[in-house]
């Protein structure tokens, strides 16, 4: 059942709207319990279930010195087991995250509707991370800004998967620009748009989804096929957020100077398809040409190289600066959505 036979979608609406406010100003308080912490560690604990009998099959037939061709049946037998294992984690853990969220506000607006309007709307608030996002690309800037750059790397470190160790001020605002850039979706975008959709609960299997991938969806040895059916449901919910989100950034270049709205246009149509992602690549190449500059290139993960598709137009040299523009770009698209929601309110009441 979905919670949105409850609720009018101008209700939902004002539920966004003080959601949002709401992480502007508080963000995610530290001593506030988190939904996404402990979707976390339900994540950890059954892959550790799920993921580790899998592996121990795998491991069991490369030291086993089978016939080839009886080798290879189980190996595929192996990769099917771990697939089949992580569809069910992705099951489990999405629609568990939705089903006790409309559980929680069902009891909630049981006891008295407000209460349940006042559930939804802080629930909403934890899905997205406007004022965290720029928390974190501040605490990247100010180091370099003063010339710190072990500490920049430091920072750098918590919100990227790539080695820092080596990485200069130019390569550090890069993969700063990039996080704010594609988290633009995954962090505020995408959520919005699953909860003005089913409020709270669908913004809550988005968000457990996206911690999915986060966590399983990576294509290496471990995970390429258990954690193939998260990375793919991610890939599915963030697609139409993605485009949207193309198509905020080039609006808010359209009223935030320095940037360019043509080339962020320009950018996310001749570029974006080259990402490996198929949704990560539109905020990145909408902030790159915006912006005037190339993202993507050379990166390290354990020491291993990995070169990334490059997106947008080097007519100027990466700066520090360009962090504040993008997390600007940022909050301008969040401004957008609050317009939107403003105007489909106010429409409502008329």
């Amino acid at each position: 059942m979905n919670v949105v036979i409850f609720y009018s979608l101008p209700e939902i609406m004002l539920m966004l709207l003080a959601a949002i406010i709401i992480d502007w100003l508080l963000g995610d308080p530290r001593w506030l319990p988190h939904p996404v912490i402990i979707i976390g560690r339900w994540i950890s604990y059954w892959e550790k279930q799920l993921l580790d009998s899998a592996l121990q099959m795998k491991h069991q037939i490369q030291h086993g010195g089978q016939h080839s061709r009886q080798n290879h049946t189980q190996h595929s037998h192996s990769r099917q087991h771990q697939r089949r294992n992580g569809i069910a984690l992705m099951l489990m853990i999405t629609l568990s995250s939705f089903s006790i969220t409309w559980g929680l506000i069902a009891i909630a607006d049981a006891i008295h509707p407000w209460l349940g309007y006042a559930l939804n709307t802080w629930l909403i608030s934890t899905t997205i991370a406007i004022k965290g996002l720029k928390a974190a690309a501040i605490q990247v800037y100010e180091p370099l800004r003063n010339g710190l750059i072990a500490e920049a790397r430091k920072y750098t470190a918590y919100i990227v998967g790539r080695d820092t160790d080596e990485l200069d001020e130019q390569e550090l605002a890069r993969a700063t620009i990039e996080t704010v850039a594609e988290n633009t979706v995954d962090a505020v975008v995408s959520p919005l748009f699953f909860a003005l959709l089913g409020a709270a609960p669908l913004a809550m299997l988005y968000r457990a989804t996206n911690t999915l991938d986060s966590m399983v969806g990576y294509r290496n040895e471990r995970y390429l096929h258990f954690g193939w059916a998260s990375a793919r449901m991610d890939d599915v919910l963030n697609w139409i957020p993605a485009r949207l989100t193309g198509l905020l950034l080039i609006l808010v270049s359209t009223v935030y100077r320095p940037t360019s709205a043509s080339g962020a246009w320009k950018a996310m149509i001749t570029f974006a398809h080259k990402h490996p992602s198929p949704n990560s690549g539109i905020p990145e190449a909408a902030v790159a040409g915006s912006l005037g500059i190339e993202l993507g290139g050379t990166n390290y993960y354990g020491g291993i190289v990995s070169e990334r598709a490059r997106l947008g137009w080097p007519h100027r040299k990466i700066r520090q600066e360009d962090i504040i523009h993008t997390v600007r770009l940022l909050y301008g698209v969040s401004y957008f959505i609050v317009g939107g929601l403003l105007c489909g309110i106010v429409g409502w009441l008329l």
